[in-house]
């Protein structure tokens, strides 16, 4: 058998173009024909705060090369697996449309995107772009059957309105636990002092969430906070970035400090595709432009591919 890594190009991480994991590009929505359809969401309107995660999905895209390794997939060593090989089809949308000023048309694109994604049968993933481009991608899955929300992220974001903004990045998880098919929420890695006031607590407790800080997930470990995830419950990952402690993501416009380090998510990512069906993921809050090392756009793509690569493992593939 010939040694694959001797055939074709060498295609270095450094070479091409920068797709996710230099997978195809597909521009053409309507001739999707893949198992994982990555769009690019560069909204940051929302922002209350420093801007700059409209440029997140180009940085991690970049990021991303990094791990267009293996020919034949990921080994991992400690799983005795290999993740991700060639038969886990992976294509690159590019970005919605974004229209500057225009957060109503600014989701409407892409919400769009992710309806064609889903309608190709492919397992949507969106970069954002602030956190409020997970209320379009939840809005997409209307017709899609119940989903449990999986949250990893600092803040709540579960305000209701304030002076009038409802879709801002402090908004979405409110607008998700609104939706018909959201059954409930799981809000993890929620700490310090948080842009949502006391009420939106007792809300969000009230229309079905479960609120687990950096340190009850500790204590529980990985597998205890994803039990409290339903039996059955078929799941969407939403990853804020700032979820993790800044002192390996300080990309992001509203880092806290106390959050999660690399393992500790990893290990809840794991845990998740192990036990549920994983419908769709957005990744949100990469703003490179505060992180010269780069270390923060890696991260987010790091876990990324590692999630995939997790989810398809689980399906046998």
């Amino acid at each position: 058998m010939a040694n694959t890594y001797d055939t074709g190009r060498l295609n270095l991480p450094f070479v091409g173009i920068s797709t996710f994991g230099k997978r195809p590009y597909v521009e053409d929505w309507d001739s999707l024909d893949a198992d994982v359809a990555v769009l690019g969401a560069p909204f940051d309107a929302g922002t209350q705060w420093r801007p700059g995660a409209r440029f997140g999905p180009r940085a991690v895209r970049e990021a991303s090369t990094l791990f267009s390794f293996g020919h034949g997939g990921a080994y991992d060593h400690e799983d005795d697996a290999t993740y991700l090989p060639n038969t886990v089809r992976i294509v690159d949308m590019g970005d919605a449309d974004i229209i500057h000023t225009d957060t109503t048309g600014s989701h409407r694109n892409i919400e769009a995107g992710v309806r064609a994604a889903l309608a190709a049968g492919a397992l949507p993933v969106t970069i954002g772009g602030d956190h409020s481009i997970n209320i379009p991608c939840i809005r997409a899955f209307d017709d899609q059957g119940d989903i449990h929300v999986l949250q990893i992220d600092a803040h709540l974001d579960f305000v209701d309105e304030r002076h009038g903004v409802r879709h801002g990045h402090g908004n979405p998880m409110r607008r998700a636990a609104e939706q018909d098919h959201v059954t409930g929420l799981t809000q993890v890695g929620i700490r310090n002092v948080s842009s949502t006031a006391r009420e939106g607590y007792e809300d969000a407790r009230a229309m079905g969430s479960d609120i687990i800080s950096v340190r009850q997930a500790r204590d529980l470990g990985p597998r205890g906070v994803i039990r409290y995830i339903p039996d059955g419950a078929r799941v969407y990952i939403t990853i804020d970035i700032d979820a993790f402690c800044p002192s390996i993501a300080p990309g992001t416009g509203t880092p806290s400090h106390g959050g999660f380090l690399y393992y500790e998510v990893l290990e809840m990512l794991k845990m998740v595709a192990r036990r549920h069906d994983i419908v769709g993921i957005d990744l949100v809050e990469v703003a490179p432009d505060y992180d010269p090392t780069g270390s923060t756009a890696i991260l987010a793509a790091q876990v990324l591919m590692n999630l995939l690569g997790f989810v398809f493992h689980a399906r046998g593939t």
